[in-house]
């Protein structure tokens, strides 16, 4: 199909959370192509926040403008709209983009940041639990 002139080429992401540890709660997502919203997303333009239930955790998202993007997922296992510490130290479970290595906090936009350069596109997000 052509595009109109002008027209912003757009893709879909197909993302799926894998390693939820239980069915309990949401799943929390922050889609975001603004470096200074991830991972919390707040209010930026370019920025997507969804809760699902944490029994279906195959997301699709449309109508994404193409571009660099970054994802942070949160299992709110317990519906608080929040994650959960003890000590500093999640008691939920997390994942992002590319499932990069964490170490102290959460990864930089860089660490999670794929392109979205065609008509669609897929993630997969590992969650990760310390406790």
């Amino acid at each position: 199909m052509a595009l109109l002139p002008g027209a912003t080429p757009v893709s879909s992401l197909a993302l799926d959370v894998a390693k939820l540890r239980s069915t309990h709660g949401l799943i929390r997502i922050c889609l975001t192509a603004t470096p200074a919203n991830f991972p919390a997303c707040g209010n930026g333009a370019l920025a997507v926040t969804r809760s699902v239930a944490a029994t279906g955790h195959d997301i699709s998202f449309e109508g994404l403008p193409r571009g660099v993007y970054a994802i942070a997922v949160i299992h709110d296992e317990n519906s608080n709209g929040k994650l959960d510490t003890f000590a500093g130290i999640p008691r939920e479970g997390f994942g992002f983009s590319r499932n990069p290595v964490i170490t102290f906090g959460p990864p930089s936009f860089n660490a999670a940041r794929f392109t979205l350069s065609t008509d669609a596109d897929a993630q997969q997000v590992r969650m990760r639990y310390m406790l």
